[in-house]
């Protein structure tokens, strides 16, 4: 039984108070160092030029997505941004590479064509077990590309393999707070290289 269960009640205000505290506690489970570790590659990865490359599935998917965005938009650098791609993006492209090879090779096909040795993969998954995301880090890592896992769960096979992690602490199946979560890491992320990027220029 997850822990949502366990809370679970059919008084409204009751539940949301109990959701919410209960995200609090996940959230405060974060270590700050993998943290500070992933802001350090994204910066290394700006000064080299490398290009970031971002995936996921479903909610993840979204989160991807949303990460490129407030990375290579929002940080709002033109001499020096942030080269960041979302391979969740392409509606056509998934759906052909889906189609042609099979669906655990919608994120590998894409790395073969666009990655380089240096450049940096990021998988966001809850469970760290989606077989397409473990495929493109394995190819990532026999290529010279660096990876970081974004997890919750256990943290699954992806948090085994990746050369970093943020993991945050939830209980199985636990989505919601998981995926809660990770958007959190995004905004916090995103907000200190904004602003550091506006004090540096």
């Amino acid at each position: 039984m997850t822990h949502l269960n366990q809370l679970f009640t059919r008084d409204t205000v009751e539940f949301s108070r109990r959701y919410i505290t209960y995200l609090s506690d996940v959230l405060v489970g974060i270590n700050h160092d993998e943290v500070a570790r992933f802001i350090t590659t994204l910066l290394d990865a700006r000064s080299s030029r490398a290009t970031v490359f971002f995936i996921g599935n479903g909610g993840s998917a979204a989160t991807a997505s949303h990460f490129a965005n407030d990375l290579a938009i929002g940080t709002n650098c033109d001499e020096k941004p942030f080269r960041v791609i979302s391979l969740t993006d392409n509606v056509a492209i998934l759906t052909a590479l889906g189609n042609d090879f099979g669906y655990e090779a919608i994120f590998i096909r894409q790395l073969r064509v666009l990655a380089n040795p240096g450049d940096v993969l990021v998988g966001i998954s809850a469970s760290g077990n989606s077989p397409n995301l473990i495929k493109a880090f394995e190819y990532a890592k026999a290529t010279g590309i660096k990876t970081v896992a974004i997890t919750a769960f256990d943290g699954g096979k992806l948090k085994r393999i990746a050369d970093d992690c943020i993991h945050v602490p939830t209980g199985p199946k636990e989505y919601g707070p998981a995926e809660d979560a990770h958007m959190v890491l995004d905004h916090l992320i995103g907000s200190y290289l904004i602003r550091l990027v506006k004090e540096d220029d």
